[in-house]
């Protein structure tokens, strides 16, 4: 059993403290792999994928979107696009990406396609929460390789925009200002020790490697310096490695090794960087979640300082994640699947309510981070629940599942499990200052196991 799994584990069954529990991975309610970060209006957005468990293989058939303010609570906006969304698309959705564009978010992504290929397409919306739809009802790219996958694309400060992807060898186009269409050709880059490491070629040819470029590139600009991570070859997994080069197409020279033999539970990685809030973040997936591995891997996030010279150092993985960069407004609706950490619960959607928490039971609870709730204790406490059943009991506690108690809601049938109705509860004691809040399930019927209620926003008023 790994140590994060052990953790988790041993929390639950023990009821200890678990206030100082690992942020890492930063989505409990979902395997979340390939995490692609993006910055839009002062909100950090992740976009990725949803490995099914119980299968041996990489199969996922829908994507998710996650955003933070602050690098601790993440709000899951549900699944905007999947397989179905794409005429073309028959199998095996992959590693996307999404890019902002004169005010349209443009999402490529991979797939299986009609063609018994793997090719690359593209969605777009208004909004980068979705919803998006299908920009072509086609491919962008198909041509018959099972290549096609893992797309990265970058707008670059002059307007131009550029698209790469690769497995065993690594293709780009410059695209249009469409961004949904390309000119020229589709160039293949040059894998060499000196570029990438080395590549699957030399290995065969006898050539020795330093690296391998193997898949999951990722365009990245800073400070007029163009770099080029991706999944290299490590011992027993693969490893974020990197290029760098001085222009957009290259010529590329490989830089060395970000993130090698962790324990991450999983063959693969795939990674992201991006800058927020004048820190660099490093966004990478793991098999650290309970029933994880390389077929169940989950987002995480680590931030990190460049060195001086440009280049980065290397990382290692986390259960803390990184520190918080602001606190939450209780005084403002807070969607129930905004989140630092969360057990016994999940996350699922419908055209009539959005987005919403369900699968809650008895013993597990919602913790979110660095709620701010000044030098006035707040009147009470507001949720919207709904229950099919007979309900339960949502405690409200601070810093810890066994901290000071605050607020308590018990509900009975609401008429339906979206049948969400508006409960409050007045706040006991002084209530002040900054803390964790953590909603706690619990059941009228302490020998019950069943689903308790549904949460869609609380409140403190």
């Amino acid at each position: 059993m790994n140590t994060l799994k052990t953790l988790c584990c041993g929390l639950a069954l023990s009821g200890l403290c678990p206030g100082a529990l690992a942020l890492n991975p930063i989505v409990q309610t979902s395997y979340s792999p390939d995490p692609a970060p993006m910055v839009h209006n002062g909100t950090l957005y992740v976009y990725a994928g949803d490995d099914i468990p119980g299968y041996d293989f990489y199969y996922m058939t829908k994507w998710r979107v996650f955003s933070t303010t602050d690098m601790v609570n993440w709000t899951n906006h549900g699944v905007p696009i999947s397989l179905e969304s794409f005429s073309w698309a028959r199998d095996r959705g992959w590693a996307a990406q999404c890019v902002e564009r004169d005010g349209k978010f443009y999402w490529y992504m991979c797939a299986q396609s009609d063609k018994n290929d793997m090719s690359i397409g593209v969605a777009v919306a208004d909004n980068p929460a979705g919803p998006f739809k299908d920009a072509l009802g086609k491919p962008l790219i198909q041509n018959g390789s099972w290549s096609n996958i893992d797309p990265t694309v970058l707008v670059d400060d002059d307007g131009e925009a550029y698209l790469y992807w690769g497995n065993g060898g690594l293709y780009g186009v410059k695209l249009n200002k469409d961004m949904i269409s390309y000119s020229g050709k589709i160039d293949t880059v040059p894998l060499t020790v000196e570029t990438f490491g080395g590549s699957r070629a030399n290995r065969r040819q006898g050539v020795e490697n330093k690296d391998m470029f193997i898949e999951g590139p990722w365009l990245y600009k800073r400070n007029n310096k163009y770099y080029m991570m991706f999944a290299g070859m490590g011992r027993g997994g693969e490893t974020l490695s990197y290029s760098m080069s001085d222009s957009p197409t290259g010529p590329w020279k490989y830089q060395g090794k970000i993130m090698e033999n962790q324990k991450t539970n999983s063959f693969t990685n795939h990674g992201g960087i991006v800058d927020y809030k004048g820190q660099s973040y490093l966004f990478y997936h793991t098999g650290l979640l309970p029933g994880g591995g390389s077929y169940g891997r989950a987002s995480c996030v680590e931030a990190f300082t460049f060195n001086p010279d440009g280049t980065i150092p290397a990382l290692s993985i986390s259960k803390e994640g990184p520190k918080p960069i602001g606190t939450l407004n209780p005084y403002k609706r807070v969607e129930g699947e905004t989140m630092a950490w969360s057990e016994k619960c999940s996350v699922t959607q419908n055209d009539k309510v959005g987005v919403y928490v369900n699968q809650v039971r008895k013993g597990g609870y919602i913790k979110v981070a660095n709620v701010a709730f000044g030098d006035k204790t707040p009147a009470f406490f507001s949720a919207s629940l709904a229950a099919g059943l007979d309900g339960g009991i949502l405690e409200i506690r601070l810093d810890s599942i066994k901290g000071q108690k605050v607020a308590a809601i018990e509900l009975s049938r609401t008429g339906g499990w979206d049948q969400f109705q508006l409960f409050k509860a007045p706040v006991e004691g002084k209530v002040t200052g900054t803390h964790d809040v953590f909603l706690t399930f619990m059941d009228k019927n302490i020998s019950s196991g069943r689903e308790l209620f549904n949460l869609d926003w609380w409140q403190f008023n």
